[in-house]
């Protein structure tokens, strides 16, 4: 599907089946320090603003991280917090990380594939406590991918390489497990993401299989939204998936290079694809300081090509906020959800 920025069109707004997006701004750059990322794969806002970015990193130039922030409401108005967290097989250290959620006292969780355990922080990065075990029995991880903490703070882990969903206490007491391998409904092929919503139900992006299925807590299969083709609605092996107040459902199509909304039922919405027409404040001000560098990107030919998402993995809605992850290009992607009496502003051109 060809990218609407691309080919011309104005989706900075839309509106779209009673609702109405626009593309609000982009956090982030490219590189290490307090102001870049590396890879960001998952992103977590907490009830206060303080938004949370899980750096993956490359093999070749290990940086996994967590990146405390703040994305503001508009352009130029993020701030750095802290960072914490490193590469490495100890305490507090990490492999290869996969996703991040937030328990309702700010303690950060992290998912660490290549350990297969859980690691614990506080708000301020101090490192708690560390779960998991490796296996495929119950209460065993094998590549744990997505994780979400629910309203009584149990956790629960996309157990992607045993093909099932369990749930934790959150120091790591096993409650239960469900799902198996396969593609009929209510089985997985490599589930990455997952998202509860405010009535308990339980979302996970089922990769492979290219569709996301959401299930009552105990495991019972409700519905699907996607799967694979090439019409509108479609995915190509999702990653993270999230649901806003209003319950529409917005799944990374990360082999699309989108974004696709879903209403409750299922139906289509809208995909977004990316609209960083400006960079960051973070990264103007880098460019600023090489005078080199900012020359040779203003000598760009195609500079769109900049714009739209690449390989976007991890989702979150604060409240009306639609963070994304975009992971190849190192920073946040971030959309409104605007009220139902939203006007649009009118250009004077």
């Amino acid at each position: 599907m060809v990218n609407p920025t691309i080919r011309g069109a104005n989706p900075l707004t839309r509106k779209v089946r009673g609702r109405v997006y626009s593309y609000s701004h982009c956090v982030g750059r490219a590189g290490g320090g307090e102001t870049g990322f590396t890879q960001p794969v998952d992103v977590a806002v907490a009830p206060g603003g303080a938004t949370y970015v899980l750096n993956r990193s490359p093999e070749f130039a290990p940086s996994s991280r967590v990146s405390k922030v703040t994305i503001g409401s508009s352009w130029g108005e993020e701030e750095f917090i802290i960072v914490f967290g490193s590469h490495g097989p100890g305490d507090g250290e990490f492999q290869r990380t996969t996703a991040l959620a937030l328990d309702k006292n700010e303690n950060v969780y992290v998912a660490d594939e290549w350990h297969n355990r859980i690691s614990i922080f506080d708000k301020d990065g101090n490192f708690l406590e560390k779960w998991g075990t490796s296996g495929a029995g119950k209460g065993e991880l094998a590549r744990p991918w997505g994780i979400k903490l629910d309203k009584d703070d149990n956790l629960w882990v996309v157990d992607s390489a045993n093909h099932r969903v369990q749930a934790f206490t959150k120091d790591g007491k096993f409650l239960d497990a469900w799902g198996q391998e396969g593609v009929r409904e209510g089985e997985f092929r490599e589930p990455w993401g997952i998202w509860i919503d405010n009535e308990g139900d339980v979302y996970v992006s089922d990769w492979r299989n290219s569709r996301v299925q959401k299930f009552r807590p105990d495991g019972v299969y409700l519905m699907t939204f996607g799967g694979a083709g090439s019409g509108r609605g479609t995915l190509e092996h999702p990653s993270g998936v999230t649901v806003d107040e209003d319950g529409d459902v917005y799944v990374a199509d990360w082999s699309a290079h989108r974004v696709v909304a879903y209403a409750p039922d299922g139906s289509y919405i809208t995909a977004f694809y990316g609209d960083a027409q400006r960079l960051s404040k973070w990264a103007e001000e880098l460019l600023a300081a090489d005078p080199m560098s900012s020359m040779a990107r203003r000598m760009a030919t195609y500079p769109e090509l900049e714009w739209p998402l690449c390989f976007p993995t991890g989702v979150f809605v604060d409240k009306r906020t639609l963070v994304i992850a975009d992971q190849q290009r190192s920073r946040l992607q971030i959309y409104k959800k605007e009220p139902e009496t939203w006007v649009e502003p009118q250009l004077n051109l």
